[in-house]
């Protein structure tokens, strides 16, 4: 197993990828700290409770992601892994996009990535090891129709990875993005849902062509980049995007 006996944190773990990370870690022997905004779905995880512990945290609250790490620490005495999944989506282009949208996805997927890492950089630079993966998008490197501050958010994390990198390299702390393509997710169903004069089904099947294999990803085959990245076989790896996308940016 490729984590054996590694604490990982892990956000948005209730659902999608961050769910399906979640339970690939656990079959590969990490002891998992998971945080979800979504207490309800987040509680449905059934894993070992000596491994496995569950937290309630709105990640783009510093007090918030302070309380968790401060509590996975307590628990399992250090933090080998941080997982940055959590994130959401809003659909618009500027001008229909207002300034509280904006405000939430940048909290959401950025500003979350900044919090989450600053709590967990001290112990990693302490231990001279550490890791943290992520989660970025295509659309942080090639811009997506009606998502502004989506990309804007994506290609912030996608920065943020590098000047992480080259910042604590030396402290033995590797830090890379992991960019998927389009998944199955219920966030994919919304940005179908949101795009003009089409329908929801001619939206989806449209998303699926954009993707030279034809299909969408699954959450599974995104959790499965994320333990390259978390595990030693990338061990030579920091301030890279690994891009798993059907071959959507290959077009």
């Amino acid at each position: 197993m490729k984590l054996t006996d590694r604490v990982a944190v892990i956000t948005g773990a209730a659902s999608g990828i961050g769910r399906a990370t979640a339970e690939l870690f656990a079959a590969e022997g990490a002891r998992l700290a998971l945080a979800d905004i979504d207490a309800d779905r987040l509680r449905d995880h059934v894993f070992p409770a000596d491994t496995c512990w569950t937290r309630a945290a709105d990640v783009s609250r510093a007090a918030d992601v302070e309380a968790l790490v401060a509590a996975a620490l307590e628990r399992f005495g250090r933090i080998d892994v941080l997982c940055n999944i959590a994130g959401r989506s809003t659909f618009g282009d500027v001008l229909s996009t207002n300034e509280s949208s904006w405000d939430e996805i940048v909290a959401s997927n950025l500003k979350s990535v900044f919090l989450c890492s600053k709590a967990v950089l001290p112990g990693m630079i302490e231990r001279k090891s550490g890791v943290i993966v992520n989660m970025g998008s295509v659309w942080g490197l090639a811009a997506g129709s009606q998502a502004a501050a989506y990309c804007a958010s994506k290609g912030g994390v996608l920065a943020l990875t590098r000047s992480l990198a080259v910042d604590y390299a030396r402290h033995g702390i590797r830090v890379n993005a992991l960019c998927p393509g389009g998944v199955e997710t219920p966030m994919i169903d919304r940005y179908a849902a949101a795009l003009p004069a089409v329908s929801a089904t001619a939206a989806r099947n449209f998303l699926k062509t954009g993707h030279p294999m034809g299909r969408l990803g699954e959450p599974a085959e995104i959790a499965r980049a994320a333990l390259f990245l978390a595990c030693d076989d990338s061990s030579f790896m920091t301030g890279s995007e690994l891009v798993v996308d059907g071959g959507f940016l290959a077009r």
